[in-house]
Formats: C-alpha cells, sequence, structure tokens
C-alpha cells in the first residue's frame, strides 16, 4: 500500500490548480489525490464513478470523499464538483464544512473527558450547573401524555404544561432522553415555539440558556430516546462547569493536546465557507436564507466574532481535520501519541444505550452502531460506528479494518433521490473488500 503523507506541498497545489483551470467542462470530476491499490479494495475507479454520477445528475454541488488508515496514511481520496454551481473552486482536504450534527461526538467526548477528570458525573442533575432549568415544563395533551408519547404528534395542538416529573441528568442529554428537540417536529406549534426562540441568535451562553429555560420539553426526562438540541444544552453543562467557552475547552482539550487543525467554531479573518445548497423544489441551488429551518429561521453562526458555540450544530471541520478526530476514537482514545480518553470510555461510547430493538443497529453515544441488515442489504458492513450532518456530511468508522471514512457536502433536501449515492458508493467499496478479504 502506497503511504500518503498528509501534508500538501505547494507543488502539488500548483499543479491540481493547473488542471482545475485547463478544464472547459461545466461539470468537472476533479480527483486531487493519489491512491494506494491491492490493500483493501481495488476499484478505486469504480468508486470515483458513483460520486461523479451524483454530481453529474444534479443531486450535489460536490461530494469530497477521504479514507484514511488508522496510521493517517489515505486509502482513496476523490472529489467531484459542480462548476456550474461552484465556479473557480476546489474542494479540498483542507476546505471548510459545515458538519452540523457531526459536532455532536465531539462535544461527548469532550463531556466524557471531563467525566473522567472527576469535573462531571453523568448522573448530575443538567440543574446542578443550570439552576436556570428548575422551572421547565413538559408539554402534554389532555390526557396528561407527553407529545413525544403519543401515536399522533401531529394532532398535538394546542397543547397544555405540566411540572416535570423526573430529574434531568448529563446522561439524559447525550442519549437524547432530556427532551429538548428541534423546530422540526410534527408538532406545529411546538415548532413555532422554538423557531421564536431563535437559539442561534443568542449573543452569548447565558441569553442561549434563558432562550432554553422558555421552552417546553417535549417529554419528562427518561421517557423516550427523542432527536433534538440535547448535545447543545451538554456544551452549555461543560462551560458552566468549566468557568471556560466551549470553544476554548474544544481547544485546549482536544484539538491543540492532540494536534488537530481542522476542527473549530469560528472561521480566521482569510478563511470562508462554502454557499449552503438546496434541493427543496427538486432542483439543486443555492438555499435562501431562512430554507434551512432546524432552529427556525436562523443557523448557527461560523463568523470570527461569533461568542454563542452550539455544541449539537455549530462546528465547521476539515476532511483531514475529522477524520484525525475520528482515528482518535478508532485508536480507543489515543492520536498522535497523546491519550484523549481512557479505552473504556471509548468502549462506552460504542455500547449499546438507546435503539436497541432496531434492525438496523443501536445507539451508542450518539454514534450510531450498525448492525446485520446494512451487510444484508449490501450497504456496508456490521458493526460500524457512523453519524452525519445536517447538509450532507457522512462520517463512519470501520474497527475491524482499522481505517475512517469521511464524505463531506453542503446540502439540506437532496433532489433526485440523491442519497441513494451513499448506500451506493459504500456497497460498492465493501463488495471489493470482503472479495479481497
Amino acid at each position: 500500500m502506497l503511504v500518503i503523507i498528509k501534508k500538501y506541498i505547494f507543488v502539488y497545489y500548483v499543479l491540481v490548480t493547473l488542471l482545475y483551470f485547463s478544464c472547459s467542462s461545466n461539470r468537472q470530476n476533479l480527483n486531487i489525490s493519489v491512491r494506494g491499490k491491492g490493500s483493501l479494495f481495488d476499484d478505486e475507479e469504480s468508486l470515483d464513478k458513483i460520486l461523479d454520477r451524483y454530481v453529474e445528475n444534479g443531486s450535489f454541488p460536490f461530494l469530497y470523499a477521504r479514507l484514511e488508515h488508522l496510521d493517517g496514511s489515505v486509502l482513496y481520496e476523490h472529489s467531484s464538483i459542480n462548476t456550474e454551481l461552484l465556479p473557480n473552486t476546489i474542494v479540498h482536504r483542507g476546505t471548510w464544512i459545515r458538519i452540523w450534527s457531526m459536532s455532536k461526538i465531539i462535544t461527548i467526548s469532550l463531556a466524557m473527558d471531563l467525566v473522567e477528570d472527576g469535573i462531571l458525573d453523568l448522573n448530575d442533575p443538567v440543574t446542578k450547573y443550570i439552576p436556570e432549568f428548575n422551572n421547565l415544563r413538559v408539554a402534554v395533551d389532555d390526557n396528561g401524555t407527553s407529545l413525544a408519547m403519543r401515536d399522533d404528534q401531529s394532532s398535538s395542538c394546542p397543547f397544555q404544561l405540566e411540572t416535570v416529573e423526573s430529574v434531568m441528568t448529563i446522561s439524559h442529554l447525550i442519549n437524547h432522553l432530556s427532551g429538548f428537540y428541534y423546530a422540526t417536529t410534527k408538532i406545529t406549534c411546538l415548532n413555532e415555539i422554538l423557531s421564536d426562540q431563535n437559539l442561534p441568535t443568542a449573543l452569548n451562553s447565558q441569553e442561549l440558556i434563558d432562550r432554553f429555560a422558555a421552552l417546553p420539553l417535549i417529554q419528562h426526562p427518561g421517557e423516550k430516546s427523542f432527536y433534538g438540541t440535547n448535545t447543545t444544552v451538554l456544551g452549555l453543562v461543560a462551560e458552566r462547569a468549566t468557568g471556560k467557552s466551549l470553544d476554548s475547552l474544544i481547544r485546549e482539550r482536544l484539538t491543540q493536546f492532540l494536534g488537530i487543525e481542522g476542527l473549530k467554531y469560528n472561521l480566521s479573518d482569510n478563511e470562508s465557507l462554502l454557499p449552503r445548497f438546496t434541493g427543496k423544489d427538486t432542483v439543486l441551488r443555492i438555499a435562501r436564507d431562512g430554507e434551512l429551518n432546524i432552529f427556525g429561521p436562523d443557523v448557527p453562526s461560523n463568523s470570527t466574532d461569533n461568542n454563542v458555540f452550539l455544541g449539537g450544530e455549530g462546528m465547521i471541520a476539515t476532511a483531514d481535520g475529522y477524520a484525525d478526530f475520528l482515528r482518535m476514537l478508532l485508536n480507543r482514545g489515543q492520536l498522535n501519541g497523546k491519550r484523549f480518553l481512557l479505552e473504556n470510555t471509548v468502549d462506552e461510547i460504542t455500547s449499546p444505550h438507546t435503539q436497541l430493538d432496531n434492525p438496523w443497529g443501536y445507539n451508542g453515544y450518539n454514534l450510531w452502531v450498525t448492525g446485520d441488515s446494512l451487510k444484508i442489504k449490501g450497504w456496508g458492513d456490521t458493526g460500524l460506528w457512523q453519524g452525519g450532518g445536517y447538509e450532507g456530511t457522512q462520517f463512519w468508522i470501520d474497527p475491524k479494518r482499522k481505517f475512517v471514512g469521511v464524505i463531506m457536502s453542503q446540502i439540506h433536501s437532496v433532489p433526485n433521490n440523491g442519497w441513494e449515492y451513499y448506500n451506493e458508493f459504500r456497497g460498492e467499496l465493501y463488495n471489493q473488500i470482503f472479495k479481497n478479504e
């Protein structure tokens, strides 16, 4: 296997740039890396063609895929770009991407680091750190059933409020059991309340806490797993417990400590992000303000002066930087000779906690572990650790074969059944892997 050094040299960038601008095609598929052959898989071109096809058919503005071995060597890298939508653009290993919910496993890993240091305990009440939550209320129907527990959530308006019956813990936040939600439920009136609070526009953490405190919970803590803003509240707990911002905690405890460069919250003065895209109208285009409405009208800021750090949605990353973080988990808590988490902590993160009766797998600490169904369908393998983000980002960790995968894009509401690319790409990859084993 050809080992690829992870730092680009200047000459390489020059060659890539010349290649890019010499092409006159409107939709250009740019391969920006040399790959090693004869290891896990042996037909990279078939993988390239899958990514290229889903860009060429108008499903994605771009797709960038990167596979790295545990040791950091690059097993595969390919970038396909629609140059009608992204003229004069190269998407590469160092391009900054909004990763949304791929922030969650980072915040959870940080919280587990604080647990190891005795700063937090999973059984701690959230109100120990955020007393503003002492008066939280739960949205219930006329029978006193919390809205998350209703079979027909779409007919839940109007609702009533009642006192919280159980103690919300840090463990509840990690496992989406606490009752926080997004503005994408089937309950219109509940979505409107969250949208009115406009969480991403809070000026600081205190204002964000106050806005959370004004929201009803969708369930009593511990009732069921309901996906939502729980990890952002976890980040606020970490801030209160340490007296530091989440941005500082990530930087000091994780990225600077392990030498990860491509993982943060705010852009530097000379950096920018790619546009947001949507396929809501079945045609791929740049998204208008308010169309990405998971919070309501606004989205997290990554500006240089941003002071609100959303632990569940707010980070940006490069593919290279996020792969470094994944390699730390794959290496059971270590990277570059430094230990961030204990091995038994990584085991806990990847052990079953919720969704235990799902044939597709189970949830660890917001890290999905695939079951037999994925392999039976021909879309991957059993035992992969995986996750994704709101704007089309995906990742997985293969602990058996010791490699990680990252696929980056920036689109919500993918048109043309475009999400099939992921099953097709990973299916082809693992078909090759199985043949070579």
